[in-house]
């Protein structure tokens, strides 16, 4: 057992000492909704590298199924509200797939984020970003609204490239030196979010 695994309680069957035998939950966020996004091509590539690994049940969460309202322009009872917060109260982690449009991120993910509060805290989130300069400056965005919801970003951040890991800007093909990155960023999703569980309780 490595120095990262003995801090954060992480053990060679993939169980987590203070969490117990339960497997930690982590939602892969789909951060775009817009007609003809390629954010499902590269969460199904995130959760095909995850679901390898066997160290926790990894989810596809896609805003886009919430139907989630501006925030501030009805009265907050559209059932997908509800069931949105529902979803993320029951994950104990997140890998944010980001867009960058304008130097930041897109309006519905900012949306998403600003219509939970309790749900995001004190859990751990990894980003995989992409765009002209692999997503870079979205994700500098993301990190200070993430600390606002007391989310614990870590440090590895697979960025991708839309003019070498995409054809024609809509196909993904992601280039195999990333495999590495996303193996070492979900490593500190599932450290730091077994690590903060115990803190929810």
């Amino acid at each position: 057992m490595g120095f990262f695994d003995k801090l954060f309680g992480k053990t060679n069957n993939n169980t987590n000492e203070r969490g117990g035998n339960e497997m930690l939950k982590i939602g892969i966020v789909l951060g775009s909704t817009r007609e003809g996004r390629v954010s499902p091509q590269v969460g199904e590539w995130v959760k095909g590298i995850a679901d390898k690994r066997g160290d926790a049940e990894y989810e596809i969460i896609d805003i886009a199924d919430f139907q989630l309202p501006f925030l501030g322009t009805t009265d907050g009872t559209e059932p997908g509200i509800a069931a949105w917060n529902e979803k993320l109260a029951n994950l104990d982690g997140f890998v944010f797939i980001v867009q960058e449009y304008n130097h930041s991120i897109t309006g519905a993910l900012k949306n998403a984020l600003d219509f939970a509060r309790e749900a995001w805290n004190n859990k751990a989130a990894g980003i995989v970003s992409y765009g002209s300069t692999g997503g870079a400056r979205a994700a500098e965005h993301l990190r200070g609204i993430m600390g606002e919801l007391m989310i614990a970003d870590v440090r590895v951040h697979p960025t991708l490239s839309l003019f070498t890991d995409f054809e024609n800007g809509s196909v993904f093909k992601p280039a195999e030196l990333h495999l590495d990155n996303v193996n070492a960023m979900l490593d500190q999703v599932i450290a730091w979010s077994g690590a903060l569980k115990p803190l929810r309780k």
